[in-house]
């Protein structure tokens, strides 16, 4: 079985980011033509530059997963100068402070505490309604615009980007965790809806990866593990964080030809998390 991407058109949304850019190069390397499309157009060109040094055939385009006129205005730039999409990485996301508790759990005395604990109770509803947003929506509706070009087509996928948090919700993100677990059951029933046309729906579930976005919760600034990172190695049973590099061999395979039999799975690549009970 080979993961050779050659003449296919790869877009990638979020794909200025530390994962998504290392998946972009993944594609590249494959013969992938890739679109990198991010909300900084930037961050994307970096990207977008750093595979055509390399040989690769890739560009950049600036765009809001959140407006549909923005993608179709990515869609129609991808589509004459690299071609119809055949696969569909759905890599914008994030989490946001306001959808997130200051602790881990609710105690008795907490509703009487300090000014600055945040509480179940004190969640904000438009800091959990983007947290949603950016997640689902955000890969609902660039779906919608490049999916149609898949339809009929043969070797067409759509990758999604769940979360270790959706088999199991961490403590303190409600909103991310919901929304991580609204997306594994998005991809299952999008690969039943698309399974006649010849479009093949997939999801990865990153564990932890130590990256610019959650290096301060993780590590101190000396480099030690604060008390939450001890906490995720401790209940990771390969004993470390992820890297960028550990999530291009399911990438590979479910955007190539080796997985034409699978659709519909989220595949948790996490060290084990999700697998270990705690004891």
């Amino acid at each position: 079985m080979s993961f050779n991407l050659d003449g296919k058109t790869a877009v990638i949304t979020g794909g200025g980011g530390v994962l998504c850019r290392t998946m972009a190069l993944a594609l590249a390397a494959q013969g992938a033509k890739v679109a990198v499309l991010d909300l900084k157009e930037e961050l994307a060109r970096q990207v977008a530059d750093e595979i055509t040094a390399k040989g690769g055939k890739a560009i950049a385009v600036g765009c809001n997963v959140l407006e549909v006129e923005s993608l179709r205005a990515a869609h129609w730039k991808v589509a004459e100068q690299l071609g119809p999409c055949d696969i569909l990485i759905n890599g914008a996301g994030g989490n946001h402070p306001k959808g997130t508790t200051s602790n881990t759990h609710l105690l008795p005395g907490d509703l009487e505490a300090a000014e600055g604990i945040k509480t179940f109770f004190d969640l904000d509803p438009e800091g959990i309604k983007f947290v949603f947003d950016l997640n689902f929506i955000g890969s609902l509706l660039p779906t919608q615009v490049f999916a149609k070009d898949m339809v009929g087509r043969e070797g067409c996928s759509i990758i999604n980007i769940s979360s270790m948090n959706a088999f199991r919700p961490l403590t303190k993100i409600p909103a991310y965790s919901g929304a991580k677990a609204a997306i594994s059951n998005f991809t299952q029933w999008l690969a039943v809806h698309f399974a006649k046309t010849g479009i093949r729906v997939n999801a990865l579930a990153p564990g932890f990866f130590l990256t610019e976005q959650n290096r301060t919760l993780l590590t101190n600034a000396d480099g030690s593990l604060t008390d939450r990172g001890n906490t995720i190695l401790s209940h990771t049973p390969m004993s470390r964080f992820g890297t960028p590099d550990d999530l291009t061999g399911t990438l590979l395979w479910l955007c190539s030809d080796a997985s034409a039999f699978v659709t519909g799975v989220v595949v948790p690549i996490d060290g084990g998390f999700s697998a270990f009970s705690g004891v």
